[in-house]
């Protein structure tokens, strides 16, 4: 009986092995272990556990080494790494426009084995942003989760200009370094969407900018941009009670954005379709920015509720969909949940 030839041991999972065991380039170690494993995975050859071994093995040098070097030298180190592992199948190479699958399909935990598919596929993440972090010692998790929640979500409009385009169970989610990624130079956050249901995926992109929309459309979206940025900067206080200054605060920004909102509108030759639509939108909000200014001057909570009301009623009403469908944008309001997305990991990625 002929039985079935096993699958070759991966040459470069053996090499990585060797080179951590020895740690004398803990740098290639690590990446050829990472290679390896990707290859393992795509063309069914043996050698994980030489591979997984010799890429910790290979972090443990690394961590050594870097002790030892100045923060801008684990950086250079660091900045070479990625580059090597770009093109690869690693959380490290995702650039913005891709989308991805994990092995566990979940954006929960660590991750750093990923898998790029076009984004037209089913796919677990799709990327929309990235940067880094200034130099130092580990933020730790709590100020690293802080500071991707509020610039992830102020960059997805950059990417996805139209809130109201998103599907209501895609929320925004984030890459970010470990503590053992940092000592080796980790720095990028990368921004992502993914689907709020642990086990969901999406299809199709969520792109959506100035590429691909008209001037009309892009103008309406740049002004909504500035109200809709004020609003996420809402207090975490649940009771205006709890923090009436932060409210107020809160309130006299986004009359500030409301003011930018319409002086861009009213800035803006329309066509002769939405130039009707636009100017009643205008009024609407120029009365809301009124009452927003007078919620940031008020000195009790049952006034402030009183003006936040008005301004909610006017800022919510028909003439906003009215508009978008004089501009083919869509119309159907947003549901937004309590709860908002989260953060991700990788071996050298939290997700």
């Amino acid at each position: 009986m002929a039985y079935p030839r096993q699958p070759p041991v991966s040459g470069l999972a053996v090499a990585a092995f060797v080179l951590g065991v020895l740690c004398l380039v803990p740098g290639v170690g690590l990446v050829l272990g990472l290679i390896a494993l990707g290859r393992i995975r795509r063309r069914g050859e043996r050698g994980k556990g030489f591979a997984v071994a010799g890429s910790v093995l290979s972090c443990v040098g690394l961590a050594l080494w870097a002790a030892s070097l100045t923060t801008g030298a684990a950086g250079d180190f660091w900045d070479g790494f990625r580059e090597a592992a770009r093109g690869e199948g690693t959380a490290y190479a995702l650039e913005a426009g891709q989308c991805f699958t994990t092995p566990s399909g979940s954006l929960q935990g660590v991750t750093y084995d990923v898998e790029r598919v076009p984004c037209q596929e089913e796919h677990d993440g799709e990327v929309f942003a990235s940067f880094d972090l200034p130099g130092g010692a580990f933020p730790g998790d709590e100020d690293l989760t802080r500071t991707a929640d509020e610039r992830c979500y102020t960059l997805q409009d950059t990417y996805a200009m139209d809130r109201w385009a998103l599907p209501a169970d895609v929320d925004v989610y984030y890459l970010t370094p470990t503590a053992e990624s940092w000592r080796t130079g980790d720095r990028e956050i990368t921004c992502l969407f993914g689907n709020t249901d642990e086990r969901g995926t999406l299809t199709g992109s969520l792109r959506n900018d100035g590429t691909g929309l008209d001037p009309d459309q892009h103008t309406y979206l740049v002004a909504e941009g500035f109200l809709n940025r004020a609003m996420d900067g809402i207090p975490a206080a649940e009771a205006v009670e709890d923090d009436l200054a932060g409210y107020r605060f809160w309130a006299g920004r986004v009359a500030e954005a409301l003011t930018q909102e319409t002086s861009t509108l009213r800035g803006h030759g329309w066509s002769a379709g939405a130039e009707e639509p636009v100017a009643g939108l205008v009024r609407d909000l120029e009365a809301a920015r009124e009452e927003w200014v007078l919620a940031s001057e008020a000195t009790d909570a049952d006034t402030y509720y009183e003006h936040l009301d008005k301004a909610y009623g006017l800022i919510e009403s028909d003439t906003t969909v009215t508009v978008r469908k004089a501009l083919a944008l869509d119309a159907t309001p947003p549901v937004y949940e309590e709860e908002g997305g989260g953060g991700g990991e990788s071996p050298g990625k939290e997700v």
